[in-house]
């Protein structure tokens, strides 16, 4: 019984020795490092011994964020892979997100040996492209610059995603004060299959009063600022709304680059990881347990070449930013 059980204890160790060995061996990545500290949790990217580097925040965190935060990584910059909701000790619901949880990870950030403070870049896609906005407006000392995919010029309530609390809410809040935004009420359903959500933002944006109040003052960005949009995003009118924040810089006459970026035959789906072909043109929403589809926009061809286009363009801005 004895000689069995070493044989076991045995072959379990082959076992895992063999797949520690062909994981290696296999995996030509870098592996991240978790984060839980300093009032924020997220995967960190970077190479061993390299000093004062080009950082980027991938707000969101998620598959995205770690792709991300990978590929930047292997050009010798530094990932940081940053969920903020959803997770073990964050808010379930992304409402009444706090600024300053991304203010504590920049801070931890610029403190790390591999980084240079002056040069942290936050990076976002939809609603988190909006919140990346607002984060480089809200810590201009700290940030350096942004990139937002699919951008809002805004910010919005939480009840424009369904999954969110009914009661309306700001999305996020500054010090203990709400951030400014256009109260929507949720998406109602109708007698057919499918969703359509392009009426439904336009009517938010054209509260004007309420939607001045509510425009993210991205005059105050200390760094350059790169838009990339579809000009068939059926899911908002995120060419519209780089539009309105490109009008905005210059009424302000801002001091940085500004590529404002739009892409033909391209819809909301930019925002994916570029290589992933996006074959599936619907998506779905459960409205009151009914499940309807909607249209992200867009052709598979469109998307892909504005995605592939898209990782050209910041790379390259990544990379001067960091030779500076």
């Amino acid at each position: 019984m004895k000689k069995k059980l070493i044989i076991l204890i045995g072959i379990l160790i082959t076992l895992i020795l063999g797949y520690l060995i062909v994981d290696y061996s296999l995996f030509n990545g870098i592996k991240s490092k978790y984060i839980n500290e300093n009032g924020f949790q997220g995967n960190y990217f970077t190479k061993e011994n390299i000093e004062n580097k080009t950082a980027v925040i991938l707000i969101g965190g998620g598959d995205w964020g770690d792709y991300w935060a990978q590929e930047f990584a292997q050009k010798d910059l530094v990932g940081l892979s940053l969920p903020y909701s959803g997770k073990e000790n964050l808010p379930q619901l992304p409402e009444e997100i706090k600024l300053e949880y991304f203010e504590n990870a920049i801070l931890w950030l610029a403190q790390q040996k591999s980084v240079n403070p002056e040069k942290i870049v936050v990076m976002g896609t939809s609603r988190n492209a909006e919140l990346a906005l607002l984060i480089a407006s809200t810590y201009p000392e700290i940030i350096s610059g942004v990139i937002a995919y699919a951008p809002s010029s805004v910010s919005w309530s939480n009840t424009v995603l369904p999954y969110n609390s009914d009661t309306i809410k700001p999305s996020w809040t500054y010090q203990g004060i709400e951030v400014p935004y256009i109260p929507m009420k949720k998406i109602k359903g109708n007698n057919t299959n499918q969703i359509t959500f392009l009426n439904y933002w336009e009517e938010g944006l054209l509260k004007s009063d309420i939607a001045d109040n509510a425009a993210i003052k991205v005059e105050q960005i200390n760094g350059h600022v790169l838009l990339f949009s579809g000009l068939d995003d059926q899911v908002w009118p995120s060419a519209k709304m780089a539009h309105r924040i490109e009008e905005r810089l210059k009424k302000h006459h801002f001091n940085f680059k500004l590529q404002n970026v739009k892409y033909k035959n391209a819809g909301h789906l930019i925002s994916n990881i570029p290589e992933q072909k996006s074959e599936n043109r619907l998506g779905t929403l459960n409205i009151n347990g009914k499940t309807y589809t909607y249209n992200y926009g867009g052709t598979n061809d469109g998307d892909f070449k504005a995605k592939t286009d898209a990782k050209i363009k910041l790379t390259e801005y990544l990379l001067k930013l960091d030779a500076r």
